[in-house]
């Protein structure tokens, strides 16, 4: 074991060291001082406090052995040299805690300058995900409505060619050819259950004679397309929940938007809404939901609220 450190007796006269504490000095750094300086006087004092301010054990109290009999050789007044020194000293300390404060911030304001950039870059990438979100969306709703003016170019043209071969005229134009994405649709169709594709053409008709009845009144069949959109989704996002699967009929906001409208009901009980006993409700067995078939009247509701083509191409004949 390493023999514990004796600590230094130091020994200072009292005058000289209630002057240097009168002066402001901690005691501890004024016993080392006039020790360390001879006890002369107050003056050699400070300069030595001004050469060692920087000294690990600055701070550290001694032991010490006041002398009070012992009196200085020269007069202990403080001067004004000592006053200025003493000065400087606390000056030099005021002014480092005030470069030791500068630093600090300057690194704070590089924080909230590193801080502020990834924020920004942030927004920047959140906002061009968005802006590539709205493009491609934009491009899907031009090509629908493309291809449901393709449809309504061709039934004109294929009507007009049957006019004139009743009428014994020549035929001028050659019908139209399917363009690719009527021959894809047709594959897609081709590619599901056969039960699922007749239902499905049974409620775009529901949906067509809809808005052909009250062609006159948009807002009202875009509300009820709206209306139907609802009842439909919350049945295929919570099947288990029996309120979403349990409408009365007698209510008068679904009479107002879908049980007066001639398809409304209809739809719905494609869709697999089944009437209860009483005539009352339209209730949706549990048992019977089918998300596929859901999902199908989900795309047919959207396409028929944001097409401003759709049920064009069943009525060309008509009108």
């Amino acid at each position: 074991m390493h023999p514990q450190q004796e600590i230094p007796v130091m020994e200072v006269k009292l005058k000289l060291l209630g002057e240097l504490e009168s002066l402001g000095f901690p005691r501890a750094r004024a016993v080392r001082a006039l020790h360390h300086s001879g006890n002369t006087t107050v003056e050699a004092a400070v300069n030595w406090l001004v050469d060692h301010e920087n000294d690990a054990e600055i701070d550290q109290m001694p032991l010490v052995t006041i002398n009070m009999d012992i009196e200085s050789p020269q007069a202990s007044d403080i001067t004004e040299a000592i006053k200025t020194k003493e000065q400087e000293l606390r000056d030099r300390v005021r002014i480092n805690k005030r470069e030791e404060e500068k630093k600090r911030e300057r690194e704070r304001e590089k924080e909230r300058i590193r801080a502020g950039k990834e924020l920004l870059e942030a927004k920047r990438i959140a906002e061009e995900n968005e802006r590539q979100r709205l493009l491609a969306f934009r491009k899907a709703e031009k090509e629908e409505e493309k291809r449901a003016r393709e449809k309504v170019l061709q039934k004109l043209e294929l009507d007009k060619s049957e006019r004139k071969r009743a009428l014994g005229l020549p035929l001028t134009s050659q019908a139209v050819k399917p363009s690719a994405p009527i021959i894809q649709e047709k594959k897609l169709q081709n590619s599901l259950p056969v039960k699922s594709v007749k239902k499905a053409d049974r409620m775009r008709e529901c949906l067509r004679s809809l808005k052909h009845t009250y062609r006159g009144d948009n807002a009202r069949v875009k509300r009820a397309y709206q209306t139907l959109l609802i009842y439909v989704g919350n049945v295929a996002r919570s099947p288990d929940e029996e309120k979403y699967r349990k409408i009365r009929l007698s209510n008068p906001k679904f009479q107002e938007r879908v049980g007066n409208l001639k398809g409304g009901i209809e739809f719905l009980e494609l869709c697999g809404f089944e009437r209860s006993e009483g005539n009352d409700f339209l209730v949706f067995p549990r048992e019977k939901v089918d998300i596929e078939l859901l999902n199908s009247a989900d795309s047919l509701l959207k396409s028929a609220i944001t097409n401003p083509f759709f049920g064009l191409l069943e009525h060309v004949r008509e009108d």
